[in-house]
């Protein structure tokens, strides 16, 4: 591949994770169930592929609450790939490493970084991350962070697919940060 055409990609990351309505069962800890992942064009102005990633948890169930949420089952995980075979494939097949990383916030980041350190798995990202909900709040004037779906209504934007699902949210942060680009407030 032609570095002049990938230094214009990134990838926008939204995971899903267990979650419970109420306190944390008692040995459990909040584990990545599923990375959604797009990569825009930011030249282009571009979504060019969507990809989903189910992580099977280790330390952690998928309470009632977390299904009605994400949609996503135990059953569902159940079929996934390891938390560290997850990592893998994000640096191999998605350039994870070299490619720079967006995110809705820093919720995405922060999982990760204490979910590799916590599983003594290698962190898939380079140090190229960008907290699109900060830009987006200051590009558009706002004093108070919006969530996703009220940014896209702030945008103008459909919410496509199914809020709180990985892909679909990655997706969806991916259409807001071509709005960004469109507006040259991307940084």
């Amino acid at each position: 591949m032609d570095s002049t055409w990938t230094e214009h990609l990134a990838n926008v990351v939204d995971v899903e994770a267990t979650c419970w309505d109420g306190a944390q069962p008692p040995g459990s800890v909040s584990e990545i169930i599923e990375i959604g992942l797009t990569v825009v064009d930011l030249s282009a102005g571009e979504r060019l592929a969507r990809h989903r990633i189910l992580v099977r948890p280790a330390r952690s169930a998928v309470s009632g609450f977390c299904t009605e949420l994400t949609g996503l089952t135990q059953q569902e995980v159940d079929r996934g790939v390891e938390f560290a075979e997850a990592c893998r494939l994000l640096a191999a097949e998605h350039h994870a490493g070299a490619r720079p990383w967006i995110s809705w916030g820093d919720y995405d980041r922060h999982q990760f970084t204490r979910q590799c350190r916590s599983t003594g798995t290698p962190y898939p990202f380079g140090r190229r991350h960008t907290n699109a909900k900060a830009v987006f709040t200051e590009a558009h004037g706002l004093r108070k962070r919006p969530g996703m779906a009220q940014a896209l209504e702030i945008a103008g934007l459909p919410l496509e697919g199914r809020h709180h699902r990985g892909e679909d949210d990655a997706w969806n942060i991916a259409a807001l940060v071509l709005h960004l680009a469109e507006r040259d407030a991307w940084p």
